[in-house]
């Protein structure tokens, strides 16, 4: 009996070992043909633009395509879905975006599990959104916002991209953690409420940067404060949130996921090849006119993120009463 059980461990060690070796060929032979990149946004938005940076430096680095298949919809789960269900090989990959970690309690009914069926690749960067306001707002200060808003609740009219968004919630966020009461309004895009905040009928948003910072450096928007832990580089004179509310911090996030099952050489060779762009000089500098600041890391660690953070959104998007069946 002992020597079966050896004889049987003896076989499993070395199935193993050909498990093994035939992964790491196929990683060394990754890419072999075109990889299609979903984005669930629609091209020409700082989303998209990030995807194609990261997407035309993994093409030049791996040698084949990262071709960009834009899928908006359904508040970006189509495009998740899409992703979750595709076969796990390494030739679908994902852009993970905030939408993702807010949605997992947003939408009651969702045909995926976020964090059980994608699996996390790389961080790819963060982007503050800009605490703004209509140049007729009497606030220079996000201290005197909070003294103006406190001085005329359920006045002061906040306005956001729609319902659930990074906007609407680092919105509510900022309420949860003030007192104040604005009015939300939402609107389908930042286009239309970036038109209404320009003509004074909304009075402030939290937008996202790479949206606003046109108007803000013409003076049309006075930009208070940005949403992000530390200074954006885009912004240098504008101070954060948190140094007048303590511990607050929102920001926009960007990442690569791929079919949970894509084998693990693979995520590692993906990995290795987006921390090296994004330790390139010129690859960052692509990246900061976004207003984007990088987040390099393992695997492990863009997966405690979007863990964390999922979290985190969850008690906001409660907090706000949002909810899609």
């Amino acid at each position: 009996m002992r020597q079966k059980i050896q004889r049987l461990a003896a076989f499993a060690l070395a199935f193993l070992a050909v498990v093994a070796a035939g992964a790491a060929r196929a990683a060394d032979d990754y890419p072999n043909h075109a990889v299609r990149w979903i984005v669930g946004y629609p091209p020409g938005g700082s989303t998209d633009i990030c995807a194609r940076l990261i997407g035309q430096y993994l093409s030049e680095r791996l040698h084949q395509p990262f071709a960009v298949e834009n899928k908006p919809g359904a508040g970006n789960n189509l495009a998740t879905e899409m992703a979750a269900k595709a076969p796990p090989d390494g030739y679908t990959v994902f852009l993970v975006n905030p939408a993702n970690v807010i949605n997992a309690t947003l939408y009651k009914h969702l045909p995926f599990d976020f964090i059980r069926d994608i699996a996390p690749v790389a961080g790819i960067i963060r982007m503050p959104n800009v605490m703004e306001v209509n140049p007729k707002v009497p606030a220079h200060t996000v201290a005197e916002f909070i003294a103006y808003a406190k001085a005329n609740p359920g006045k002061i009219n906040m306005a956001s991209g729609g319902v659930g968004t990074s906007v609407h919630l680092s919105g509510v966020l900022f309420m949860m953690m003030t007192g104040v009461k604005l009015v939300h309004v939402p609107y389908h895009g930042a286009a239309p409420a970036l038109t209404d905040m320009l003509a004074g009928q909304v009075q402030v948003m939290f937008d996202n940067l790479p949206s606003s910072i046109g108007y803000i450096q013409a003076g049309r928007l006075r930009a208070l404060a940005v949403t992000t832990a530390t200074r954006s580089s885009a912004l240098p004179n504008v101070p954060t949130i948190a140094a007048t509310v303590p511990g607050y911090e929102a920001s926009a996030f960007f990442g690569m996921g791929v079919p949970r099952g894509t084998p693990p050489a693979i995520i590692a060779k993906l990995n290795r090849t987006i921390n090296e762009g994004l330790a390139d000089p010129a690859l960052q500098a692509k990246l900061a006119k976004l207003g984007g600041t990088p987040i390099p890391g393992t695997p492990d660690d863009f997966g405690k993120l979007l863990v964390s953070e999922t979290a985190k959104w969850a008690k906001v998007v409660k907090a706000s009463g949002a909810a899609v069946e």
